[in-house]
């Protein structure tokens, strides 16, 4: 069911940037709520082709915000069982790359993922 969301067509499949939203957000806010966050904290366009990712206080759930360039597309993801990895940062907002997306929403850390291989692994 991962894979489902990264691969649906028009969804995620070529953004500008997939930026997550470091602050957890209320999980009862909309498209429009969600878009004057991205505005007006975030300091982004909400319609130029980036995905926005917010995460409630539990960690369990998520939302991603996408214009597509015909409207905005708002999708929920829950995990019945632990918590989505997010970043510790003073940033407002943190990128991921494709693969980090992926990872993310399978409930891997893909911070771990993305770190440097252990020295004795080094060539």
């Amino acid at each position: 069911m991962a894979g489902e969301i990264a691969e649906m067509p028009g969804l995620i499949a070529n953004p500008g940037n997939i930026w997550l939203a470091v602050e957890p957000v209320d999980m009862r806010r909309g498209i429009d709520g969600l878009s004057m966050l991205v505005q007006q904290s975030l300091e982004h366009a909400p319609c130029a082709g980036s995905v926005f990712v917010f995460c409630n206080r539990a960690g369990n759930r998520i939302k991603v915000l996408l214009w597509d360039g015909t409207g905005v597309w708002l999708c929920q993801r829950r995990l019945h069982q632990g918590k989505f990895v997010w970043p510790q940062s003073d940033e407002r907002c943190f990128t991921l790359t494709q693969a980090q997306w992926n990872w993310l929403i399978a409930g891997v850390n893909w911070q771990r993922l993305s770190a440097f291989p252990p020295a004795h692994l080094k060539a």
